[in-house]
Formats: structure tokens, sequence, C-alpha cells
């Protein structure tokens, strides 16, 4: 009885190695997913740690203008440092500003309040669009990096489909490493997208809630200029 020929083991795979074999195109749309990935961190990390500074400073000048100070002695402080105090304390200074402004000039209580509501509304426009700034990029990461990978897929098994017109006998050893070359891109799609869905999601409500706080401090903050007003 002939001994049975044991069949030929493939080669062992590994990520890296799929990655080092796979065709340039795949290579290069991997490539753009990983720089898509790394500066999405950047900017995740980065978004991170100016929200947590934004709502410290939040609460730090809330709790120094609600505890019945002098409004002028306070707007003095920030008028010295307003690029540490936070956003929500430069906008009192600018609607401070234009209130003192306005009064020294004896204009109308109605013109002083309208010109300190309008110089609070252009400061906080900036603020916001400041606190937006680089969360377009995570959003379009987070939709259009699986459709990357997605390209990079079909690609592959394109690719690995063909190369078996060339080779007489179509095996699953033959077909498996290009397959999983081209799955390879669409995993590294995900990973790029799915940190940044989750931390856009995380920062517009973020900056939904201090956006919130900042209008109900300007309506308190011109209640307070009304009754000064004269």
């Amino acid at each position: 009885m002939n001994p049975v020929t044991p069949a030929p083991v493939a080669e062992e795979m590994s990520i890296l190695g799929l990655i080092a074999d796979a065709s340039i195109p795949v290579q290069l749309i991997m490539l753009i997913l990983v720089a898509i990935s790394v500066v999405s961190w950047a900017f995740i990390i980065s978004k991170y740690l100016t929200i947590t500074r934004t709502m410290k400073q939040t609460r730090e000048f809330e709790q120094n203008f609600w505890r019945g100070g002098d409004l002028s002695s306070l707007h003095q402080t920030i008028a010295r440092n307003p690029d540490d105090a936070g956003p929500l304390a430069r906008i009192f200074d600018a609607g401070m500003s234009e209130f003192l402004k306005s009064r020294s000039k004896e204009a109308s209580p109605e013109a002083q309040i309208e010109g300190a509501e309008r110089a609070m509304r252009a400061t906080y426009q900036r603020e916001v669009d400041s606190l937006d700034a680089k969360l377009s990029f995570l959003a379009s990461a987070g939709s259009v990096s699986p459709y990357i990978g997605l390209l990079g897929t079909v690609w592959g098994i394109m690719h690995s489909f063909l190369g078996l017109t060339t080779n007489a006998t179509a095996t699953l050893a033959a077909v498996a490493p290009g397959i999983a070359e081209a799955l390879i891109a669409t995993a590294i799609g995900l990973f790029a997208a799915i940190p940044a869905v989750l931390a856009y999601n995380y920062f517009s409500n973020s900056i939904d809630k201090a956006s919130s706080r900042f209008d109900s401090f300007m309506d308190e903050f011109l209640n307070i200029l009304q009754r000064q007003a004269k």
C-alpha cells in the first residue's frame, strides 16, 4: 500500500507579511488610511485637551462671577490676561467693555444693552467656531475611511482572482493570501473610522453643552446690565 503524500502546507501568514506582499495600489490605500488615522488621533488628543481646559475655565469663571464681587474688578482681572481666562470670560470681557464704553459716551440704556449684546454675540461666535475647528476632519475621516478601505479590498480581491487566470490549479492556498491582504485594507479603514466617529460625537455633544452654558450666561449677564444701565 503506497503511503499517502501529505498535502502541501501553505506558508504561515502574518499581517506584516501580507501588507508587504500586497499590490502597490493596496499598499498606497493602506498608507493613506494609516495617515488619516494618525492625523485623527492627533486631532482627538488636541481637541480633548482643549475642551477639558475650556470646561475647567468656564466653571472657574462662573464661580468667580457669581460670588457677587465687583464686576469692574473682575473685568480688569480678565482684561490683563484674556488668553488664559477661557471663552466664557472673554465673552464677559467683550460685553463689559462695550457696556462701559457706551455708558462713558452717555448712550441711552437701550443702546448700552444692545452694544453689549452685539459684542458678546460676536465673541461667542468666534469662541464656538474655535471649539468646532477640526471637527469636520473627524467627521470626514469617520465617513470616508471605510469606503477607502473597501476600495482597497475590492482591488485586492480583483487582483487575486485575476492571478488565478495564470495558474492552472486554483486552490484555496493560492487565493487565500490575496483575499487576506485585501481584507486588511477594510480592517485599517474601520480602525481609522471608528475612533473618529466616536470622538466626533463626544466632542459635538461637549461643545453643545458649552454653547448652552455660554447662552445662559449671556442672558443672565444682560439682565444684570439692564439694572445698571443709566
